[in-house]
Parts: structure tokens; sequence; C-alpha cells
């Protein structure tokens, strides 16, 4: 890295969806690793958002937990008005549920947006408040599995083939708009799938860990062959730290770790860290529109702000994740 861009420095981040999985990582990373003087967490309380994942830090003087929905304008703009840097995180994100049903998607991911976008503008005329917005890397669509090179940059084109990564991808782009039309000092990050403590067990790792300790099936979709880039969370976290800090206003990063798995491999991973035997396993009828692969060329955040993931592999941190689950 040369000549990086100067340190921002915040007296009050306001974080939607703090208490969903990356929510409630990223702010006990700022409360532990950082001085930052005044966090508020904004949350609807879904059902993927737990309180109880922060209710330790609710006696802490510079941590403020607000019950309450991005759709509310009034209440959005009273907190985005206090704050000089927002880091979006609320989304329905279950992919699953967004073929079943996609309207909650389109009522939390787009207007949801558009609600903090509109208050932004209202309250910052001048620009000067950061907003971070917390995209993935299934707005891209997917790659091929028979293609290892091909990798998606920041200029791939957004082509999101599920409900869920369609409405990522429009909030994406009214992000982007809201910087192109109003100046708005936005920022995007697409990460890859991330794993770690505090994740809602619909989601693969926790949800085949839970089943594998009841000895219950684990429900692996197809063959088992679809690809994805894991990224542990803390990881996920440092990027996002160094975006909200170093990046110019209007930047889009990929954040990956270059780690990519197939999903029988992870499953057979799992099972052998809790001496399960692979009988568990149980193929199941493909999820509709199944993406193949998934993978982030990280190039651009390494090169433009020094970021790297920690040297920690992918095995170890993987074994301490399903630990953590088998302590709660």
């Amino acid at each position: 890295m040369t000549n990086p861009p100067t340190q921002h420095h915040f007296n009050h981040l306001l974080i939607t969806g703090g208490c969903g999985f990356i929510g409630t990582n990223f702010i006990r990373h700022l409360i532990n690793h950082t001085d930052i003087p005044h966090i508020t967490n904004l949350d609807a309380l879904t059902y993927a958002g737990n309180r109880q994942n922060l209710v330790d830090l609710e006696s802490n003087p510079r941590y403020t937990f607000v019950h309450g929905n991005i759709n509310d304008r009034p209440l959005v703009n009273k907190l985005i008005a206090s704050a000089d840097a927002i880091v979006h995180m609320a989304a329905e994100s279950h992919v699953d549920r967004s073929i079943i049903d996609a309207s909650p998607f389109t009522q939390t991911n787009i207007l949801g947006t558009q609600t903090l976008l509109d208050a932004l503008r209202e309250t910052d005329p001048k620009n000067n408040k950061r907003f971070l917005y917390i995209s993935t890397d299934e707005v891209y669509g997917h790659l091929p599995l028979n293609q290892p090179e091909l990798k998606f940059s920041e200029s791939s084109p957004l082509l999101p083939r599920s409900p869920y990564a369609a409405t990522k991808a429009a909030a994406d782009l009214l992000v982007q708009a809201h910087h192109h039309t109003y100046k708005a000092n936005t920022l995007i990050t697409r990460c890859s799938n991330n794993f770690g403590p505090y994740q809602y067990p619909e989601k693969i790792i926790p949800l085949f860990v839970h089943n594998a300790l009841q000895n219950k099936p684990l429900p692996l979709y197809g063959d088992g062959l679809n690809i994805r880039d894991w990224i542990y969370v803390d990881n996920h976290i440092t990027a996002l730290l160094a975006v909200l800090q170093y990046a110019p206003s209007g930047e889009i990063y990929n954040i990956g770790s270059n780690c990519e798995i197939a999903n029988i491999d992870l499953t057979q991973q799992i099972l052998y860290i809790l001496n399960k035997p692979n009988t568990l396993i149980e193929y199941v009828e493909d999820r509709p529109g199944h993406d193949l692969r998934y993978a982030v060329d990280v190039t651009k955040i390494k090169q433009q702000l020094g970021w790297h993931p920690h040297e920690s592999t992918f095995n170890k941190d993987l074994e301490f994740t399903v630990n953590w689950y088998l302590k709660i």
C-alpha cells in the first residue's frame, strides 16, 4: 500500500441490524478494540436478531441499544442526525426464506435502505457523514465450477439469481445512485460467506452443528458440490473498519479470504470435528436456482487499503466456531 487516504475518526457510529450475526461481532470488536466514544445499535429484533447477544454491553456507557425499524423515518432521522457515520447491516438474508416469500426482503432490504438514504440527505446536506452499506457477493450471481481462475471483481456486472440477492443488488444500486446524484459520502462492501460465533442456526454451519449433536440428518442440497468462499467473521470486521476509516467516498470493495470449499467438504469437516459419522449426511432436493460457485477478487482492498485477513487457517477458525456452538 502506498500513500493511504487520510484516516477518518468517529465520535458516534450508528449500526443498523447490530443484534444479528455480523453486527454482534462488529459491535463487540468496536467496544473491545477501538476508542470510538458512542456506538448506537438500531435493531428491529426480528427472528434472527437477538438482543441477548449484546445484553452484557448495555451497562457500557459507550453502547446504546435502540429497538426500532429502519423504515421508521422519524426515528431514523433522529438517530442519523446525531451520528457521524452509519454502518448499514440490517437485512433479511436467508435465501431459502426469500424463495418462499420475497416481500419482507423487499420491505427491509430495498425500502429500508431507501429510508436511511432519504434520512441521510435530510440530516446531512453537506455530505459529511459516512454511509457504509454492507452488500454481498451474491449480487454478482454465480461462477462455473470448472473454471477456478474466474473471480468476481468490483466491476463485474450485477446478475443476482435469488430474490434475496436481487433485493441486496437493488439496495446496492440505490446507494451508488445517491453517491452519484447527491454526492452522498457512501461506501459499499461485498463480502463472501461469513462464519463464526452468534450466527442464527438456519445457516449451514450452526444448523449442521446443531443437527449433528442431536444425531439428526444434515440436509445437504443437491450433490453437495456447490462452492462457497468462506471468511471468518473477524476478518470481515477488520476489512469493514479499513473501508470505513480509509476508503475514498463512493468506492466499492470485495471482501473475502480466498478459501473456496465445496459444501460436501465443509459438511464432512464439521462432522469430523464433532466425531460424528458421515452417514448423518442426507442429500435433499436442490434449492431452486442454487448458485454454483462464489469467488471474489480482493486485490483492490489489499492494494488500496492494505487490508489482509489474519493468518489463522480455515480449519482452526472452523474448529473454534464449532466449539463455540458447543458451549451455548
